[in-house]
């Protein structure tokens, strides 16, 4: 059994593709506009060989929880970057866009990661 991909509601799809696409060098699908559910779009975003994510709007979902709300659902996801040179360079760049929450460090279980925001707020974590 695997993960096939992963889902995230947005209330802005270009700008979630936009930023996965420009930031991280995603891969990002055709938009796929449903029949069915009037308003509903998505788009799937791949990284690598890893699964992907779905990025998906309607004109129904709510503005995202105020930052630094922890809240029941998903955490984060995690991009690994394959180096501690990638981290700082990543870090520094999210930074200087005004979009790190926690800058890279080795953390007391042994992973070195930083963590930034996508433009819904959801946490991103950057490791090796």
């Amino acid at each position: 059994m695997s993960i096939a991909h992963v889902a995230l509601w947005t209330r802005d799809l270009e700008a979630v593709a936009s930023f996965w696409s420009n930031f991280f060098g995603a891969s990002i699908g055709d938009v796929y506009e449903s029949r069915r559910r009037p308003g509903f779009r998505s788009r799937f975003l791949t990284l690598g060989d890893g699964p992907a994510i779905e990025i998906m709007e309607g004109p129904w979902v709510a503005p995202a929880d105020p930052e630094g709300v922890e809240r029941t659902g998903l955490a984060h996801v995690a991009l690994s970057l394959g180096s501690e040179a990638a981290v700082d360079a990543m870090a520094a760049r999210a930074e200087a866009e005004g979009i790190l929450v926690s800058p890279a460090r080795w953390t007391g279980d042994g992973f070195y990661e930083a963590v930034l925001r996508d433009p819904d707020g959801n946490l991103i974590e950057i490791t090796i």
